[in-house]
């Protein structure tokens, strides 16, 4: 199940083409009777410049599916197309190297692309403002609040100059407010630098109040179960009555599915 893109994510996308495309993806763990089928032919499009949410129980697949995207793994049936783009990922937990210095870590990714050492202290800081973090640099990880951890992760990611971020469940630790802060900071680079974002959530509200289409995946195995658009205004509020309003209804619909698996 595919559904065509939002009204907003079209206009951003002018006409490209889908910045990821799985084509009956199945991913299977072991072989033989004792194998496990985490993913079953997911068929998914995620249009340039739109922001997709994956839900689903626990132990969906979610996870896996991102892995696939990024080139971490491979899958055992269908295909996976990023369209030429660069993908970055960013996990549930910041990663950082705790003795480098938070401008070493945002480094680490332009090293790796052969940037001069002048260049790279200087796109490092040029991330850290992008991020709210400028003035940090000198900063070791430990000396940082969660949040700012997660904003050095976010900047890292950028670093890379991908196209398409792939976000593993990256706000699901941190407290409400912070949490709400970097909705708004992820949104407002999102639409900066016109990202493509494939962002994996347990939290409907978080992915109705960020989404430009929150997609169901099934209990284990993951299949596309229900592809819910999200045509609500921006910037919208996590407490706000529409977003709620529309969390319910996808509650509703993941509490059947995790039901019909009787889990």
């Amino acid at each position: 199940m595919t559904a065509p893109l939002t009204e907003q994510a079209a206009d951003r996308a002018e006409g490209r083409g889908p910045a990821v495309r799985l084509e009956a993806v199945s991913k299977m763990y072991g072989q033989g009777r004792t194998g496990l089928l985490a993913l079953d032919e997911v068929s998914l499009d995620v249009g340039a410049g739109e922001f997709v949410c994956l839900l689903g129980a626990s132990g969906c697949g979610k996870s896996t599916l991102l892995s696939l995207v990024a080139g971490l793994d491979r899958p055992t049936a269908g295909r996976i197309e990023a369209d030429g783009g660069r993908v970055a990922m960013m996990f549930q937990e910041p990663a950082l190297f705790p003795w480098l210095t938070v401008s070493a870590n945002i480094e680490m990714a332009l090293r790796a692309k052969g940037v001069t050492r002048a260049e790279r202290r200087a796109r490092a800081a040029e991330f850290l403002e992008t991020v709210h973090l400028g003035g940090f640099g000198a900063k070791r990880p430990h000396e940082l609040s969660g949040g700012m951890r997660q904003r050095v992760a976010l900047a890292r990611a950028l670093a890379q100059d991908a196209d398409v971020l792939l976000m593993d469940e990256p706000f699901g630790a941190l407290d409400a407010m912070t949490r709400d802060l970097l909705h708004d900071e992820l949104e407002r680079i999102w639409r900066e630098r016109n990202l493509s974002v494939l962002f994996v959530t347990h939290n409907v509200r978080e992915a109705v109040r960020l989404g430009d289409r929150v997609v169901l995946l099934s209990s284990r195995p993951g299949r596309v179960v229900e592809d819910f658009p999200v045509t609500l205004e921006r910037p919208r509020r996590t407490d706000s009555a529409e977003v709620a309003e529309q969390a319910g209804r996808i509650t509703d619909r993941l509490r059947e599915e995790v039901m019909r698996h009787g889990r």
